[in-house]
């Protein structure tokens, strides 16, 4: 009877196990491990999720190592990282020069359990102020110095004082050289440079506060005189020094129409 009732009591427990519910397995929720990154200590017996059975595991590893127990992700479900909203832009790092600008986030909630990992928390751009406080600056940034025209929505109001009365343009060259620098800029404010190539014609900008009252060009425009409209000029990109070249001055327009990649403003 004794036997009998052993056999019985192994034959139940081994149809449970087999739906994968019971007391014959251990599994994650019962031990209660939920192990982050990859821990060999972290270790169960019980059925896996590829509906084997014996060791599994109920550390985060296990999710790319295919042996987590059945129950891994109801017992420990992943959370991927929460970060806040971007903070508004800081003010440039320096006045009266090329620099850069800054915004950042936080983190909310770290990652667990195989969850997304978190994003970057800070980006860098480049800017240009024109206004310290001493007053507006008396020698701006030369020469040509140019960043993406989306800029032009970010510049602070003070850096365009009484500018009311006074009318941009746009001037159009052609890129004739330029840097490899250019090509390895991957930051999230910087990746425009990328699209900058040897030969393409582009549309450069010249708007207040780059053309102060009073003024009749941008600097490094290569509008001063004749000499400087037929010869080639150096630019170089703000939010990254090692991204410059070569332009030659095409002609002025009176309104930018170059694609977006193309369009650009000077600083």
């Amino acid at each position: 009877m004794t036997v009998r009732r052993s056999s019985s009591v192994s034959l139940v427990c081994l149809g449970v196990a087999f739906i994968l519910v019971g007391p014959c397995q251990s599994a994650c929720r019962e031990t209660g491990m939920c192990c982050t990154g990859r821990d060999q200590s972290c270790i169960s017996k019980g059925w896996r999720s590829d509906r084997s059975y014996g060791t599994c595991y109920c550390d985060q590893a296990c999710v790319s190592t295919l042996d987590c127990c059945h129950d891994y992700e109801t017992a420990c479900p992943a959370l991927s990282c929460v970060v806040s909203d971007w903070t508004g832009w800081s003010g440039c790092a320096e006045a009266c020069r090329a620099t850069v600008r800054r915004r950042s986030r936080t983190i909310l909630q770290e990652p667990l359990n195989a969850g997304k990992p978190c994003p970057h928390l800070e980006e860098h751009a480049g800017c240009a102020e024109y206004w310290s406080q001493q007053g507006n600056c008396h020698n701006p940034p030369v020469p040509a110095l140019i960043i993406t025209g989306g800029y032009g929505n970010a510049r602070k109001k003070r850096d365009i004082p009484d500018s009311s009365n006074i009318i941009g343009y746009c001037v159009q060259f052609q890129l004739t050289s330029l840097t490899k620098g250019c090509q390895q800029s991957s930051g999230p404010h910087t990746q425009w440079m990328q699209h900058l190539r040897e030969g393409h014609r582009v549309c450069v900008e010249c708007q207040p506060p780059a053309l102060a009252a009073g003024q009749t060009h941008c600097a490094g425009d290569g509008e001063e005189n004749d000499e400087g409209r037929r010869q080639s000029l150096q630019w170089q990109a703000v939010g990254n020094p090692r991204c410059r070249g070569v332009w030659r001055h095409v002609g002025r327009l009176e309104s930018c129409s170059c694609p977006t990649a193309h369009s650009f403003l000077f600083i």
